[in-house]
């Protein structure tokens, strides 16, 4: 799921994409650019932290529709800010939540599901 700086994508269709990229994907991580470019220093120690323990992940750059990934992201999270991971379909959180797992030697089993 890749989208395009300069999209036309209004708030259903945000919506809809950050509804199925949950549903559809055991981890995903709503970031700021994608895996290859990082936009920023939050969303690329999250997507490094998942990377350690999981090879096949999807990612969503929030940046083409800022606001209305803002408000789409809210309403699963109670969390407007950006990175977040989702495993499983729940929240769990964003760079911060995801460091703190690591250093307590639970982020592996939380990424599998466990």
């Amino acid at each position: 799921m890749t989208f395009q700086p300069g999209s036309d994508l209004d708030a259903e269709d945000v919506k809809s994409r950050v509804d199925a990229a949950i549903e559809e994907n055991d981890v995903v991580l709503f970031m700021k650019g994608n895996r290859l470019m990082p936009q920023c220093g939050y969303s690329k120690r999250a997507l490094e932290l998942i990377d350690q323990y999981v090879d096949d992940f999807e990612t969503v750059d929030v940046l083409p529709a800022l606001p209305e990934f803002r408000e789409a992201l809210e309403a699963h999270s109670g969390w407007e800010t950006t990175p977040q991971a989702y495993v499983e379909g729940e929240f769990v959180g964003g760079s911060d939540v995801l460091a703190e797992l690591d250093e307590r030697g639970e982020l592996e089993a939380t990424l599998s599901g466990e």
